[in-house]
Formats: structure tokens, C-alpha cells, sequence
């Protein structure tokens, strides 16, 4: 791969968290490198996941520094702790622990406010906005060219002296390509770049899903309160665990009573089996493979789910559960890849960790940031002035 500095042209596949992140850690240090972003998705905008995300520290100290610093984005959780059954704290299961709770949605519009001067004001406006404009000045505006209705559908090494190139199918149907000196595929678990590079490479079901939602912090009950506000609490039984926490509210905002309470519950399925075919199956009878969007779920389906939750998850997990609006379900999958590196370097594939991760180490599942770092890409070091 080219020395940075000598970037002329960087394209990343997949304009969510992880191509926004590279995005902006590549046109930071490298302001005279023109990045293109290509994301599939047919709208400008990523719809909001309606999901927590753990923000671990490096994904803290990313933030705070290159994308909003001095602007808080996250909910501070001071305990982590397991229930029983009961919804009785179990005894020397709490764990003093302060970790920061914040919003898949929270950090893509800040991101995209960084990276193609996405609109930010909902999130943060007036003096604030200016404040923290100055706050970054040091490290300039740059903007990526952000495409949306882009399905890759195949790359080209142009060998030694030559880039890569890169072919897609724009909005409107049209063919396009283009050569960059780097390809960073970030394009996420149903990668088009990994499945033209690697076909044999499949993502194959794990056996359990994740059910997921979000309830408002002013409709849940004193219960509840103690169990999930300032507090990372667990449930684990045969065949399931259901975490929770709380996360920013909309348009961000940290104000209590205004945040939402976020629940995963994870579930074991067997793949060939009616529960799981009848669960990822939506209201207009289509079949879902890996994700049944928001609104989607049959209610008789959704009613079956909150009554397992009365039966089987303590009070305090059952009542999430139950008063959840616009539940979402996720297949968990696994598709681990042999390298990350293709084309001699100028290719690089982003993975959220090449080993296997289950809901028994979730940790890593929860905490993103671990993408991109502020001096690196993908492993590739920049040599940024007056850092070591």
C-alpha cells in the first residue's frame, strides 16, 4: 500500500459506523486525499437503528477528540449487576463499574455531521454548535463525496503500479466505476466486497437471535427505574440472557426522563425449526434472513414473545419487554474471514472482530470503536505530525 501521505484517492464501501469512522480518521490526517463513501442503502439517510451501543474507550477517546469534543453523547452506568429469577439482585453479582451507554443513531449523525456536513442541529445547535466548531478547527472540515444506492458489485487489482477498481450499481440502475489508491470495505456482516473477494466465505446462522427495543425512561416503573437507570444489569438462564441499559433519547438528548430504556434479548432457535421461521416471517408474509426491520413482526408472534418474557425473564425484563412498541429482531450470524488484506494492501476488509463472538462474550459485541483509531486505518499506521 501507498505510503498515506501519497493517497490520492481512498473509496470505502459502506457509509455506516465503521466507513463513517474511516472516513473521517483517513481526510483528518490526510486533508489533500479525496474519499468517496458508497452505501447501499437506497436513502440518503441510515434509518435509526433503534439500538444501544456500549461506548468502550477507544471509541470515547475518538469521539472526544475528533468527532464532538467537549459535547457529552453518552449516558454514564456506574454498576454492572445480574438478577434472579425474582428480579432480586443476586448476591456479590454487583460490580462497581463506570462504562458510558449511548445510541447507534447518536453516533451516526454526529459522524455524519463530521464527515459530509450532514445537518447536526437537531443534535446540537446555536452557541454549542459554534462552540464546538471552534473546538475542531484544528483539525479542519474536510468532506467525503457520501453516495447512497450503491451496490458493489465487483473490484479490480490493477496490479503493482495500479489501484484498485472498484464497480457498482447506482440508484438509478446505472454501472459505475472507479480507481482508488485504497479500497476500505466496511460494508458489514453481508459484505459485497467479501462475498466477490471470498464466495466461499458464507454467513452461517449461530443458532440464537436478538431480540431487541427500546422503552421511554418516563414509562417504566419505580421497579424498573432502580433495576436500569446508572445501572448495566444481566439475566441469564438455559437458552437465553437479556441485557439492559440506559441510552440517550431522541435527538440525543441525556436529559433524564427523556432517554430510553434499551433491551437485547437473546434467544436460542434452532435453524430449521417453526419458532424460528414463524418469528423472522413479517406482517406481508416474506421471509427474513438475517434482520425483521421495526413494525415487521406478526402480532401474534409479538404477543407470544411478551408472554415467554412473563414467563420466563424477571419483572423488571418482562415489563421492557412488554411495553416495547416497535420491536426488531436480528438472526445472529458467524462469517469469520481467513485475511483482511487483499490486492497487495490496497484492499483492506473491516470486520468487527475475525473471531468468533457469542452473547457469552458480548463485550466486544456492545462497544464499537475498535474500527478505526485516530493514527491508524485498518491496521495501516499514519504518521501524523506531533503524535508519536
Amino acid at each position: 500500500m501507498s505510503h498515506p501521505s501519497q493517497l490520492r484517492h481512498v473509496v470505502v464501501v459502506g457509509g455506516s459506523l465503521a466507513g463513517l469512522m474511516h472516513a473521517l480518521t483517513i481526510f483528518t490526517h490526510c486533508p489533500t486525499t479525496k474519499v468517496t463513501i458508497l452505501e447501499r442503502s437506497p436513502t440518503a439517510l441510515l434509518h435509526n437503528q433503534g439500538a444501544g451501543v456500549v461506548a468502550g474507550s477507544d471509541t470515547q477517546a475518538f469521539f472526544s477528540q475528533y468527532v464532538c469534543p467537549g459535547q457529552d453523547f453518552a449516558v454514564p452506568s456506574t454498576q454492572r449487576r445480574y438478577l434472579d429469577r425474582n428480579g432480586d439482585v443476586i448476591q456479590r453479582s454487583a460490580e462497581d463499574r463506570e462504562q458510558r451507554m449511548t445510541s447507534w443513531d447518536t453516533l451516526y449523525r454526529f459522524l455524519r455531521w463530521r464527515v459530509d456536513d450532514m445537518d447536526i442541529e437537531d443534535y446540537v445547535s446555536g452557541t454549542n454548535l459554534e462552540n464546538l466548531k471552534d473546538r475542531l478547527s484544528s483539525y479542519g472540515h474536510g468532506k467525503a463525496d457520501y453516495q447512497y444506492g450503491c451496490n458493489v458489485r465487483s473490484v479490480d487489482d490493477l496490479g503493482v503500479s495500479g489501484g484498485v477498481r472498484v464497480h457498482w450499481i447506482n440508484k438509478s440502475g446505472g454501472a459505475e466505476e472507479l480507481t482508488a489508491d485504497l479500497v476500505i470495505a466496511a460494508d458489514g456482516a453481508s459484505s459485497s466486497v467479501r462475498r466477490a473477494l471470498l464466495p466461499s466465505v458464507e454467513r452461517k446462522y449461530a443458532g440464537y437471535v436478538a431480540l431487541r427495543g427500546t422503552v421511554p425512561e418516563d414509562q417504566i416503573s419505580e421497579s424498573a427505574t432502580k433495576a436500569f437507570v446508572q445501572k448495566f444489569t444481566f439475566f441469564h438462564s438455559e437458552g437465553t440472557q437479556i441485557l439492559a441499559y440506559i441510552i440517550p433519547g431522541e435527538n440525543g438528548t441525556l436529559e433524564p426522563g427523556k432517554r430510553l430504556t434499551n433491551w437485547v434479548w437473546y434467544r436460542n432457535f434452532k435453524e430449521d425449526g417453526p419458532e424460528l421461521q414463524d418469528l423472522m416471517t413479517g406482517k406481508d408474509g416474506s421471509r427474513h434472513r438475517i434482520t425483521l426491520p421495526p413494525d415487521q413482526m406478526k402480532d401474534d408472534v409479538w404477543t407470544r414473545q411478551k408472554q415467554d418474557a412473563k414467563e420466563t425473564l424477571p419483572p423488571q425484563f418482562a415489563e421492557l419487554v412488554n411495553k416495547t412498541v416497535h420491536p426488531f429482531v436480528q438472526a445472529i450470524t458467524d462469517n469469520i474471514s481467513p485475511t483482511n488484506e487483499f490486492c497487495g494492501g490496497k484492499l483492506l476488509l473491516v470486520e468487527q472482530d475475525r473471531r468468533r463472538i457469542c452473547r457469552y462474550d458480548f463485550r466486544k459485541r456492545l462497544e464499537v470503536g475498535f474500527f478505526a483509531f485516530p493514527v491508524q486505518v485498518a491496521g495501516k499506521s499514519f504518521e501524523v505530525p506531533g503524535q508519536s
